[in-house]
């Protein structure tokens, strides 16, 4: 186990019955100018937006609408302007992770006089000036943006995808598992597979933590279970409530501290969307067993092993046919949940891209040489040819 630091200061507020109660004291011990950031139509379908709203009088409130899955760096730019406009005291997020990750990066944009974009290139940046407190009210589970300091920003001129770290998490997040009943089964199956995704990101490691190994196995298990009970019941409130759960222990920090966290899945899915501006869960669904199937050899066939005992409870086998067998389950499960699970089913029909895709992926994510399997360009490319077509592990 590596020495690590670990500080999260962000006050969850669990269940159903907190913001009503809640909301206007914690946004008003801020200060009484609000920025309220969301997304598109389905907080106002929902009756969220309303509610909301009706909370928040005798607060100044100024609104920014719009911002996209993958959120996009004009969202930022128009929340920078906002915020210094109206002198914004707080910035309340509503909505998923697009909606908080772009909140993030707003709050520390109001205090700096550049393009915000530069915050995304050099987060460094983001720790020499201040941040005001970001408030979210959670409306879907799958990034855990309402409990960590890193928000993922795409910039489609370029195209470019990029992940930045703030100085701090959100200051306080309201978790009420009924405001994803209506979050679409297609969304809801997405949010279980960038869950999952997360915590395979931090469980193939080459470091010997074996207190993150058995925290990340027991989450694995949890969105395995309760994932397709949400796509399928989606007013289900445990359901719903173990999925919000452990979409934020996932990537809150806990589980990754003392480990290397030597990503590969994310650095190539984010190529792939800021390239065609699919659902990042979806494509973390198709690229996972792809890598998987990449990614086993002798030396990492006896972690893979464990992975089949420990969350597919297999057994009876060799390491060998235990690792392979664990790949065809995750395959399996990932198909269960969404059924777009090569690239031509989600529109991407050629490889034109993918070199350059490939060569953007291996240079941010350092994967030649940090990954947990180094993956070279041509390996990127192979990744990505292989997940044109149907998985026959």
């Amino acid at each position: 186990m590596l020495d690590f630091t670990f500080k999260n200061a962000t006050d969850i507020r669990f269940g159903k019955d907190h913001i009503d109660h809640e909301l206007y004291d914690v946004l008003a011990d801020f200060g009484q100018n609000v920025l309220l950031v969301y997304g598109g139509k389905s907080i106002k379908k929902s009756g969220l937006y309303e509610r909301v709203l009706g909370l928040l009088k005798g607060l100044n409130v100024t609104e920014l609408a719009g911002v996209e899955p993958n959120p996009k760096i004009a969202s930022v730019r128009a929340g920078q302007q906002l915020a210094k406009e109206h002198q914004i005291d707080v910035v309340l997020a509503v909505g998923g992770g697009s909606v908080i990750d772009a909140a993030k990066v707003i709050a520390s944009a109001a205090y700096y006089d550049g393009d915000p974009w530069d915050l995304v290139l050099h987060p460094s940046l983001r720790f020499d000036i201040d941040q005001l407190p970001v408030v979210d009210i959670l409306t879907l589970a799958a990034t855990g943006s309402e409990m960590n300091f890193g928000s993922v920003i795409s910039n489609p001129d370029i195209p470019q995808k990029k992940g930045t770290g703030g100085p701090n998490s959100p200051a306080v997040s309201f978790l009420d598992p009924t405001l994803t009943y209506t979050v679409p089964a297609r969304q809801t199956a997405a949010g279980a597979s960038d869950i999952f995704s997360h915590l395979c990101e931090q469980y193939f490691d080459n470091n010997n933590n074996e207190v993150s190994k058995c925290m990340i196995e027991g989450l694995m298990r949890t969105v395995i279970k309760w994932g397709p009970v949400a796509v399928k019941e989606p007013e289900n409130y445990e359901a719903r409530a173990n999925l919000m759960w452990a979409a934020t222990m996932a990537l809150n920090g806990i589980v990754g501290a003392g480990t290397l966290n030597s990503w590969t899945v994310h650095p190539l899915e984010h190529e792939l969307s800021a390239y065609y501006d699919i659902t990042h869960g979806i494509g973390l669904a198709i690229l996972t067993p792809r890598w998987m199937e990449f990614a086993l050899n002798s030396n990492t066939k006896p972690l893979f092993a464990r992975f089949a005992r420990s969350v597919w409870d297999q057994y009876g086998y060799d390491d060998m046919e235990l690792a392979e067998n664990s790949i065809r389950r995750t395959h399996d499960w990932l198909k269960s949940l969404n059924p777009e699970m090569t690239l031509p089913d989600v529109g991407i029909t050629d490889d034109s891209n993918f070199a350059a895709m490939a060569k953007a992926a291996v240079k941010s994510g350092r994967l030649a040489t940090n990954a947990y399997v180094p993956v070279t360009e041509r390996d990127a490319i192979r990744i990505y040819q292989d997940s044109m077509k149907e998985f026959n592990k």
